[in-house]
């Protein structure tokens, strides 16, 4: 019983901290997902989307511009990110001047902002982050791909540095992408983590849950312990009525949390309002 009252009391301190920057404001965008080796020639009908997010490593400079390329203009006036950090890293053959030269060629190319930095990937992410910012392009979003408790705050401190050396961070992500199989993480360790991200990584302005990822339930309690920004709800408008289309419920689960739903793109502006 000690555990869940330091639970409530951690994520009531998470919760004031978050409505004090935020208020009530809770922010969600649509992501149109696509693998780089499968772009489509547009967004589908049907498909309403607020960010073009394009996944998977490329494999070689050339296929990654073309990419960007093509990618820009299935996705019309919506937003296009592109690929990990760390796997732009690797394409610069892992080191940061590498790194720096590809991130120029693909804000050549067109691109603008690289879609996630998976800060526990990175060798040097205070390094790699900078680098990819001073080349041109924007990096508004840190993910961390593969965490435990135990690396929690080492995590959270390391987003701070991030921030206070680039200014570009909008939201950081602070539970892992890949679930550990030998230290699997509880839902306890999930809201903990998302209070303990609002209430230390001050210079940072929304807290992030994934709202694919870790599912309705567990995002709209991270809502209610500091988080205010929901990623990854499906653009798809759905075929089983407006009122149960993926928009009204997230519409729906951001306001049963006592919250107001703002739509966002990928540039974090507000749409459709």
């Amino acid at each position: 019983m000690e555990a869940l009252t330091n639970l409530i009391e951690f994520g009531a301190s998470g919760d004031e901290e978050r409505r004090r920057r935020h208020g009530v404001k809770t922010t969600f965008v649509r992501v149109f997902e696509v693998h780089a080796d499968a772009l489509p020639a547009a967004i589908p009908a049907g498909v309403t989307a607020g960010e073009f997010r394009i996944v998977g490593a490329p494999a070689s400079m050339a296929a990654a511009t073309a990419t960007v390329k093509a990618a820009i203009a299935a996705a019309g006036s919506v937003p296009v990110t592109a690929f990990s950090l760390a796997d732009l890293m690797d394409l610069g053959g892992g080191s940061i001047a590498g790194l720096a030269e590809v991130a120029g060629r693909l804000a050549a190319a067109g691109l603008q902002i690289v879609a996630d930095a998976p800060i526990d990937a990175l060798k040097d992410a205070v390094g790699a982050v900078s680098a990819v910012v001073k080349a041109g392009l924007r990096v508004p979003r840190l993910t961390v791909r593969d965490s435990t408790a135990d690396s929690r705050d080492q995590l959270i401190a390391l987003a701070v540095q991030i921030q206070a050396a680039t200014l570009g961070v909008r939201a950081f992500a602070p539970l892992p992408r890949v679930s550990s199989v030998a230290q699997p993480s509880t839902g306890y360790d999930d809201v903990k983590a998302i209070a303990a991200a609002r209430l230390h990584a001050h210079n940072i302005d929304s807290i992030q849950v994934d709202w694919r990822l870790y599912g309705p339930k567990l995002a709209q309690v991270a809502l209610t312990m500091g988080a205010d920004d929901v990623d990854g709800v499906s653009p798809l408008e759905g075929d089983l009525g407006r009122r149960r289309s993926p928009i009204e419920e997230i519409r729906g689960n951001i306001q049963a949390a006592g919250l107001e739903p703002v739509e966002r793109n990928g540039f974090f502006e507000a749409v459709g309002q």
